[in-house]
């Protein structure tokens, strides 16, 4: 079994900065990409960030110049660093993660999601 963790959700004041976890635990051999996407109310869920193996890091638009994702290879996390945030980056942040994870003998390429952290941007 793999599991995702995500922390660091919360309220904050437009302009304020929030930093996002996720642990991913579990019977994992390699992590390939790692990701947050994000999903309002009413919206489907998209991509806000990705990061590769080898650290390569893609934005989407509204993320450039904002946010920065890194990960920890070693403690299998990643995280999400999001200042001037905005009102409209209020929704649930969720965790991706395209890994390797142990099945008996054989391993097993998997697709994981986290169960979601609320952002709130409001004064």
């Amino acid at each position: 079994q793999v599991q995702l963790v995500e922390s660091g959700g919360g309220l904050v004041q437009p302009g304020g900065s929030l930093r996002l976890s996720c642990v991913a635990s579990g019977s994992i051999l390699s992590i390939n990409l790692m990701a947050w996407y994000r999903q309002a109310p009413g919206n489907q869920r998209e991509l806000v960030a990705q990061i590769s193996s080898d650290v390569a890091a893609r934005y989407t638009d509204s993320a450039k110049g904002r946010f920065t994702i890194s990960r920890d290879n070693a403690k299998n996390t990643v995280y999400l660093q999001m200042n001037t945030l905005k009102a409209e980056d209020t929704a649930v942040y969720y965790c991706f993660a395209d890994l390797f994870a142990a099945q008996g003998m054989d391993a097993i390429r998997r697709v994981n999601w986290g169960q979601g952290t609320q952002v709130t941007v409001s004064s």
